[in-house]
């Protein structure tokens, strides 16, 4: 590692409230990606005469466990355990025998059911465990903000490069479209955009991209309008080097420093956007984990505190660790402090 990238990383370990941040973040997006392991309807391991089973990753019919029915098992059916058990066998369940869209059928009091032993913090409107939703709420939110904040980061590092290594021409209309652009409203566009199709991941994910990649670019064609005056571009240039060369290899690098920066924020505007069309209804598809859905149904169910106070906490939490990741990058970029 270089002294350089040395005093940046010491930089950032000295933000103590971003380093631990972004271990613990690190932490819950790791668990959040085993979530089938942690909240799952179906068990992890069946042991029925002598032979091992994995239903979370296979599917059995019942008549593999000396049931009637070709369809797939259903494990919490109170017949189908007692056929295993019979049998001398055991199942080995998650710590949350409730998945994402998993309906509890045996509650005792009208949905949304308050929390409880079996629902920690209860069932949303529809009977679903709030604590799964939310794992695999938590999960898709930070996949869908990492996707959406690498495509834009690329997209936006690109336009800005050329923008600003070139300038002329090409750096004054393509300045005028992205004032024209970044002045719509994105939210409503979005929204309007979304209304138009059947939303899922990618469609979402494609309609965000449009409007994502704008915040990138005025940084990085900063840079290079500042980089391209530099004595060893003009010399490369002087040697006969092409532009691809001299734009990847020779200032590119220098315009990363600014735009790392930037990520952190990036991924937490992501999450937000998602958030705000998923609470909306226009966003992921209906039933899909959402922290978004979930806030909407706190907010239509003021009577169950539990679930817009449950989500709220969790975008809360991962929001904040986000912008403490970010502030702790910033300072360890930060030329004033790496250059001592």
């Amino acid at each position: 590692m270089s002294p350089l990238n040395q005093r940046r990383l010491d930089n950032f370990k000295k933000n103590r409230r971003g380093y631990w941040s972004l271990w613990l973040f690190l932490i819950l997006f790791t668990g959040s990606l085993f979530a089938e392991l942690i909240a799952n309807d179906k068990p992890l391991l069946i042991s029925y005469e002598d032979v091992f089973y994995t239903p979370f990753l296979n599917e059995y019919p019942e008549t593999t466990f000396g049931g009637f029915f070709e369809t797939e098992a259903e494990y919490r059916d109170p017949e189908v355990q007692a056929l295993i058990k019979e049998a001398g066998g055991w199942i080995i369940w998650p710590l949350v025998r409730y998945s994402y869209d998993s309906i509890n059928y045996d509650l005792t009091v009208p949905t949304p059911a308050p929390p409880s032993a079996e629902n920690w913090l209860g069932t949303d409107d529809q009977g679903r465990d709030v604590v799964a939703r939310l794992i695999y709420g938590f999960r898709i939110s930070v996949l869908f903000g990492l996707i959406l904040t690498v495509a834009s980061s690329i997209i936006g590092v690109a336009a800005g490069a050329v923008q600003g290594y070139f300038g002329g021409m090409i750096d004054l209309i393509s300045q005028r479209f992205i004032e024209i652009w970044s002045g719509l409203p994105t939210l409503f566009m979005l929204i309007i955009l979304a209304s138009l199709v059947q939303p899922n991941f990618w469609w979402l994910l494609g309609l965000m991209l449009l409007f994502s990649w704008v915040s990138l670019v005025s940084v990085v064609r900063a840079e290079f309008l500042r980089a391209r005056n530099f004595d060893f571009v003009r010399a490369a240039k002087a040697l006969g080097v092409d532009d691809r060369t001299i734009i990847l290899r020779h200032v590119l690098p220098n315009a990363m420093v600014a735009t790392f920066t930037f990520l952190p924020f990036i991924l937490n505007g992501s999450i937000t956007t998602l958030t705000a069309l998923d609470f909306l209804g226009f966003g992921l598809p209906p039933g899909s984990a959402s922290l978004g859905e979930l806030l909407n149904q706190g907010k239509n169910n003021l009577q169950a505190p539990w679930l817009g106070l449950t989500a709220f906490f969790v975008l809360s939490v991962m929001l904040s660790l986000l912008i403490f990741i970010g502030e702790a990058v910033r300072d360890a970029f930060d030329p004033r402090k790496t250059l001592q």
